[in-house]
């Protein structure tokens, strides 16, 4: 096992991914001084790792992270070394896909998926400055600014799992949030390089939302046309009563739908005029779906 690290790892690691020189030659060291019968979950917590802290591009505590998460993520960014740079924004209402594809396209280019309310939560839990800031503006009822959010964000693409580029859902909203997102990658010498917009009627969307119904307790879905339960309206493990959210009827869906197109139409004939657009045939099967994303990300 030592072996196979040393070689895949070799001298010229410290060139193909953000990792100070000697950091793998030191993991290396370490496990070959233990016996096979120690090398376990715990034995990184033994790594000193004063000088990756001052040297690497983002300081880390490798003394917590555990064995098989730290060879994982070495292993990781050796295999993402080679992928571009992509910066991505994925447009589109409920219920279009857009959800189901970011995950999988997130782990084929190494990208890190950005939420704007995940965001905000981390940084207020973090209490840094601008997350601080977010607090004070939500406690009183108020929106979260613009400039607050892109600068939650600026701060997010600092992360090492970004380094590669990343994925915005739910951002942006407005053309005025576009400019600001395109201000601050400017400042960084980037820019978004594809915005995808999932496009589909909404008389499939209805389709698809309105027929959906959950077990509440697992989580389990069902589709009454897609993937219907073996008993109409009743889970297939438990028994139990399946129940619909409020949020899939088609009133409600409607009123989200005409929100949508709305708000987000300015924003696609903003990226449109940038030439940086592209339409998603959202109707598809999700594999079908991929494909056409993983196609346009890949050029």
């Amino acid at each position: 096992m030592a072996r196979y690290w040393v070689t895949v790892l070799g001298a010229s690691a410290h060139q193909r991914f953000t990792v100070f020189d000697g950091a793998v030659h030191r993991i290396y060291t370490h496990f070959k001084k233990k016996k096979k019968k120690e090398r376990n979950l715990n034995s990184a917590t033994h790594l000193k790792t004063t000088n990756m802290a001052k040297s690497s591009t983002a300081s880390v505590d490798m003394e917590d992270i555990q064995t098989v998460d730290l060879m994982s993520e070495l292993l990781r960014r050796m295999k993402c070394a080679s992928k571009p740079d992509k910066r991505l924004v994925f447009i589109g209402p409920p219920g279009s896909g857009k959800g189901t594809q970011s995950p999988v396209i997130k782990d084929e280019f190494c990208l890190c998926h950005l939420s704007t309310g995940d965001m905000l939560r981390a940084a207020v839990a973090a209490k840094s400055p601008l997350g601080v800031k977010a607090k004070e503006a939500m406690d009183k009822g108020e929106l979260v600014s613009d400039d607050l959010v892109v600068g939650i964000m600026d701060e997010a693409m600092n992360r090492p799992k970004c380094q590669k580029g990343f994925i915005l859902d739910g951002f942006p909203r407005t053309v005025t949030q576009a400019e600001k997102l395109d201000e601050m990658l400017n400042r960084r010498g980037a820019q978004i390089d594809k915005v995808l917009n999932f496009a589909i009627d909404d008389s499939v969307l209805e389709e698809r939302i309105t027929g959906r119904w959950i077990h509440p307790s697992s989580g389990r879905s069902y589709h009454t046309k897609f993937a219907p339960p073996k008993v109409p309206g009743v889970d297939d493990v438990t028994g139990e009563p399946l129940i619909q959210r409020k949020d899939d009827n088609a009133d409600v869906l409607r009123s989200r739908l005409d929100a949508f197109h709305k708000q987000t139409q300015p924003v696609i004939d903003y990226y449109a005029k940038k030439g940086s657009l592209v339409n998603i045939p959202a109707e598809k099967a999700p594999e079908e779906v991929t494909k056409e994303v993983k196609k346009v990300v890949s050029t």
